[in-house]
């Protein structure tokens, strides 16, 4: 993990891309607004990775939500990151897991969640979502009330 002084992938004009699941490439920076609860909100409609069974490629769109406490992730690194998953050989909600535990131990946030919304394959599509609320306080209680009540109301998917 990088913190701010030691950022080197934003503004870098040479960019690699990794060519398999590589968590090593995600940077942090200092939250300047720690007195605030605010939520951060990441949407890649890029994403992608690979079934392990098959092999063949899966494609999803993945929101990361998150209250951030004193460290925040840099987005490109995040970019990167999740670019990394490409060639990754794992079912849809292992991939939504792997990502969400992987932020929470380069920034532990207060709350996060990630979800998942993978495009059909075989006829059938899978979504799912994953969240954390930092134990003992009362982001622990906002994780499992957005649990229990997640996609309730689900929006209308137009894209699939």
């Amino acid at each position: 993990m990088r913190e701010k002084g030691d950022l080197t992938l934003l503004g870098n004009g040479k960019t690699n891309y990794p060519t398999d699941y590589c968590p090593d490439v995600l940077e942090t920076f200092d939250n300047k607004h720690q007195g605030n609860d605010y939520f951060v909100k990441f949407n890649c409609p890029e994403f992608t990775s690979l079934c392990p069974i098959t092999g063949q490629p899966d494609f999803a769109t993945i929101y990361i939500s998150y209250i951030p406490d004193v460290k925040m992730v840099e987005s490109k690194s995040l970019k990167l990151y999740l670019f990394s998953f490409r060639e990754h050989g794992d079912f849809h909600e292992d991939c939504v897991n792997i990502i969400m535990k992987d932020l929470i131990r380069l920034m532990d946030p207060k709350y996060i969640e990630v979800w998942g919304k993978f495009t059909p394959r075989g006829g059938i599509s899978i979504d799912p979502y994953a969240n954390y609320g930092r134990p003992g306080t009362k982001y622990e209680q906002l994780a499992w009330e957005r649990l229990s009540h997640h996609d309730m109301y689900p929006e209308k998917v137009d894209n699939r």
